[in-house]
């Protein structure tokens, strides 16, 4: 684009389309949100609300490709490779091998440490204008660990990691005490992570930001997106239901349905649907002023919002489409039952896909064959965190030429064509 955007269209109202859209908008380009009109329950819904700036580490890493034997599901750990999706996840995981070469993880983590010290500040933001501050919570989180052995290596572990902006400390006894009254297991040990938060509602999160967005002037139009086009004025999005929109601009934020989007135009984009699975209800026993707490031997974690306690875990690779697996959520199930936690109804279940690329860092950026396309997508299990500044890096880029960090990196040219 030789121009600034006047207009643009947003592909996704997840929690990245919406931010992407709100900062557009702020910024004086005209704004249309395509998205169908459905409950907001996807992965931007689903997950653990947490705020996780301390995982700078892209998961694309030799320490991770060195665990993955014991985190397999049919060993009681939390990774899935449903063998009907061999073709799907086999060549993900070649790609993430070369990702995870040493000097490619050290440029990844880079790249992520970047975003991630941008992310809270954002949120506050983003939430100050939308006049939900409240939302955020800045409290940290809490892991803890069953056993004498998995505790000295958990937190040795921890001790050795590079986590960014935010610190740690061992949990004292009365925060260790505090965790242990709620569970009927013993607990070994346990860290509290500062500079971390969560978000208090993912629903009430998804208003807040619809609202703000529509109070700007934004606009929305019902439907799914189904093919970009360039023009020679900027960029058209035909809908799956017939009907076309002109914009300046058209960005891609449909998080794991976004590859068909670029595909077409040349470009390799090998993102792979990361299912996640959760059970949430309303707690018997379990305060709303305690943080996000991780188990870390069970891989999951437990996160109180205002209406709800939901447990959270697993990584899936498999297609967005597929049903999903029942034994997750009674594995959940189990956990929870093993920790005595107790709900006054029976848990709710849900699976929702992440948008994963396999290297571990998002697509942020703008085609370099078709200038008016621009994307933000491929968040992994970062998506919650980085909306907000992924909505304003983009939006600076987009209409000023620049941004305060560089984009570079997370171009989704990185994959070739």
């Amino acid at each position: 684009m030789a121009e600034r955007p006047r207009s643009a269209i947003v592909a996704g109202n997840g929690v990245v389309g919406l931010s992407v859209a709100i900062a557009l908008q702020q910024r004086g380009v005209a704004t249309t949100i395509v998205a169908p009109d459905a409950d907001w329950r996807g992965a931007s819904w689903g997950n653990a609300g947490h705020i996780a700036v301390e995982q700078v580490a892209p998961l694309a890493s030799r320490a991770t490709l060195r665990s993955l034997p014991a985190r397999l599901f049919s060993r009681g750990g939390a990774l899935a490779l449903p063998s009907r999706d061999v073709a799907t996840w086999l060549p993900f995981g070649l790609n993430l091998l070369r990702a995870s070469a040493p000097d490619r993880f050290e440029a990844g983590k880079t790249a992520l440490s970047a975003l991630l010290a941008t992310a809270m500040p954002a949120w506050r933001r983003l939430l100050d204008t939308a006049g939900r501050g409240d939302l955020l919570r800045e409290d940290g989180h809490i892991v803890v660990w069953e056993t004498p052995d998995s505790a000295a290596r958990g937190r040795a572990a921890w001790g050795d990691s590079d986590i960014g902006t935010a610190s740690l400390h061992d949990l004292t006894a009365d925060e260790l005490a505090a965790v242990a009254a709620r569970v009927s297991v013993s607990l070994a040990g346990g860290v509290r992570f500062s500079g971390s938060g969560q978000i208090a509602d993912p629903a009430a999160l998804g208003e807040a930001l619809a609202a703000i967005f529509a109070r700007l002037g934004g606009r929305r139009r019902s439907g799914r997106a189904a093919m970009l086009t360039p023009t020679e004025s900027g960029a058209r999005v035909t809908l799956d239901g017939g009907g076309a929109l002109d914009a300046d601009v058209a960005v891609v934020a449909a998080g794991a349905a976004s590859a068909p989007l670029l595909t077409p135009l040349g470009h390799h984009v090998p993102l792979i649907a990361e299912r996640g699975y959760h059970l949430e209800a309303a707690p018997a026993d379990w305060p709303r002023g305690l943080p996000p707490v991780v188990f870390e031997d069970r891989s999951m974690i437990l996160t109180r919002f205002s209406g709800a306690l939901r447990a959270a875990s697993f990584v899936e690779f498999s297609t967005a489409g597929r049903a999903p697996d029942p034994r997750k959520w009674a594995r959940l199930q189990g956990h929870l039952d093993a920790l005595g936690i107790a709900f006054v109804e029976a848990p709710r279940p849900w699976m929702g896909a992440r948008p994963t690329l396999p290297d571990y860092l998002p697509a942020i950026g703008r085609s370099h064959r078709h200038g008016a396309i621009a994307y933000g997508f491929g968040h992994q299990h970062l998506g919650l965190t980085l909306a907000a500044t992924t909505g304003e890096l983009l939006a600076s880029y987009l209409t000023d030429g620049k941004s305060h960090i560089d984009l570079s990196p997370y171009d989704v040219a990185r994959f070739g064509r």
